[in-house]
């Protein structure tokens, strides 16, 4: 039996079919989407901070860069210790960022630009300046009891201590004490971010009601920010010791009893309903960084879809063909729903750079893979023309995952690098702003590394944005079947598929050495192919129609789009 079952995965990884709908998808489910990071992307007013009216200025990038939806990281008024995830009014919009009105006129732009637009839903917590939590303290009713506290753990000689070994995502113990209420409260992020009680029906009817306000106010849909920590368990018991020696580490324990718990499922249960009682499609998608069976469950109980990392996390620059492979393979087997929606990430505000992590020829491939593999392509702003983390120093560090590191860990723990202005052009503070002080430096390879240079050129990494793009639009991309193929170790090939219409046919050499390869197993001999676009490497192959498909070569870290006549 042994044998049969590693014979059969062994077909699977070698060659996989994936069937996809043929009926036309819903606007989501071949949507690129498209992240933005609202303080790094336009400054209209010249306070160095991006705002709604400099994103409505430049609404025709994300158009003319065949982008179908756009989410806003959070906008909400906040003390800005996390820079927006920690919130003190969900119903409003941070001055920073302009006003109601500017909002409203930027949700009309976006539709009257055939686009969606959707909001970053942070229901874990909110900002401790958030009138709730200053009710809560107070035991004012009925918010006694809309974030967690525990009175703490006695000991021997009488000291009352922490309630158990949680440990904070940003480091040290999860609990704070507060004397006005002469107890603890929970807060998985910084101390600032209070968790909310989602055993108080109060709370779960209230973060409803936010989403219908939104929703009525025109949005398409939400993403829900650090989902897995929802929920905790609440007999508060300790976790399990991971054997790190450091009690502040967020490693310092097994995430058993703060994460992944039924109930928050519940919610997204709930949310889902929310949703459907509005006539329009609206979508719902989780940020969940989770073991696979934890994330695919988010598929059952309602979301359209949770995040798929496994491009960020699970790989590198020096990930392999059969990597890659096995990771696509992955998703595409444990989508649990009929006619689920994939979706791959190749970058966000939280992690490196893609050009960062892959370096240029990689990450123009890892880009193309993105677009074209079915359902959801998600784009971070920047990565559209090749950004990289810009080096900030410790005098000029923001993030409070980087200040709590100190100045001899920040570098490591910062989300600084990635976070910095979007490049315009080579004017002042690379057009984001017309300040030459913005409230993250802007890389100094903005000179050369910017929009307005990259549109005058034809290898720029946004040119291969724009074109592999525009493919998303083809029938075979949009709703076709996928097939994956290992056509040696090094070379990755996957085809996009439907009946009547042309077909796409993608090859990656993940080697540093010129691959000549056979796609005959994937093509019939006698189709003639042509070469739609390739990576930089390979821009000497565009237009180039292949009459012979069994002795293709692929440069080093190349990666090249063939189409069929028909």
């Amino acid at each position: 039996m042994k044998g049969i079952i590693t014979l059969m995965f062994c077909a699977v990884l070698l060659l996989s079919n994936f069937g996809y709908s043929k009926s036309d998808p819903e606007w989501w489910q071949s949507m690129s989407l498209y992240q933005i990071y609202p303080r790094s992307f336009k400054d209209s007013d010249g306070d160095g901070i991006g705002d709604l009216k400099g994103i409505m200025s430049k609404l025709e990038h994300l158009t003319e860069s065949n982008v179908d939806a756009f989410w806003l990281s959070p906008i909400y008024p906040s003390p800005m210790v996390d820079f927006g995830y920690d919130i003190s009014d969900f119903v409003n919009i941070d001055t920073t960022y302009g006003t109601m009105e500017d909002f409203e006129a930027l949700t009309k732009a976006t539709h009257d630009a055939s686009m969606k637009i959707i909001m970053d839903f942070v229901p874990n917590h909110s900002s401790d300046q958030h009138e709730w939590f200053e009710k809560s303290l107070q035991s004012i009713e009925p918010y006694t009891n809309y974030y967690v506290w525990h009175e703490g753990k006695v000991l021997p000689n009488g000291t009352v201590t922490v309630p158990n070994n949680w440990v904070s995502v940003f480091g040290g113990s999860a609990w704070t004490w507060r004397e006005e209420r002469q107890a603890y409260y929970l807060h998985q992020f910084a101390y600032q971010q209070p968790d909310l009680n989602y055993e108080n029906e109060n709370v779960v009817n209230a973060m409803k009601d936010v989403m219908r306000f939104w929703l009525d106010k025109g949005v398409d849909g939400f993403r829900v920010d650090a989902i897995p920590h929802l929920c905790e368990d609440v007999r508060f018991l300790d976790e399990p010791l991971t054997g790190n020696p450091n009690p502040d580490d967020y490693g310092y324990t097994h995430k058993i009893y703060t994460k992944d718990q039924l109930r928050t499922y519940e919610m997204v249960k709930g949310w889902r309903e929310v949703l459907n009682e509005y006539s329009d499609q609206k979508v719902l998608m989780m940020e969940a960084y989770a073991n696979m069976t934890m994330t695919m469950k988010y598929y059952v109980y309602g979301a359209h879809f949770p995040f798929n990392f496994a491009f960020i996390t699970d790989t590198d620059r020096d990930s392999k063909a059969t990597d890659f492979k096995r990771l696509i393979d992955r998703w595409m087997v444990n989508m649990p729903v009929l006619r689920a929606t994939a979706n791959w990430v190749a970058g966000n505000h939280d992690n490196s750079r893609l050009v960062t992590r892959y370096g240029r020829q990689r990450a123009e491939a890892v880009t193309m893979i993105t677009l074209l593999l079915p359902g959801v392509g998600v784009t971070y702003n920047g990565e559209e023309i090749g950004m990289e983390d810009t080096w900030i120093s410790w005098e000029d560090t923001k993030d409070p995952q980087g200040c709590n590191a100190g100045k001899d860990g920040y570098e490591k723990a910062s989300r600084d690098p990635v976070r910095t202005p979007f490049q315009w052009d080579d004017t002042t503070s690379a057009g984001f702003s017309t300040n030459s002080t913005t409230w993250l430096p802007v890389n100094k390879n903005y000179v050369t590394l910017n929009l307005a240079a990259q549109k005058k050129q034809d290898s720029s990494y946004y040119a291969l944005y724009k074109a592999v793009a525009a493919l998303r639009k083809w029938p075979a991309v949009k709703s076709g079947a996928l097939t994956t193929r290992l056509l040696d170790d090094d070379v990755l090939a996957f085809t996009r598929k439907i009946d009547g219409e042309q077909s796409v046919y993608v090859v990656v050499n993940f080697a540093n050495k010129e691959k000549t390869v056979d796609l005959s197993v994937l093509v019939d001999t006698s189709n003639e192919l042509s070469v739609y676009y390739a990576t930089t490497n390979a821009h000497h192959l565009i237009g180039n129609v292949i009459k012979d498909v069994r002795n293709l070569k692929i440069p080093a870290s190349g990666a090249v789009i063939y189409i069929s006549a028909m």
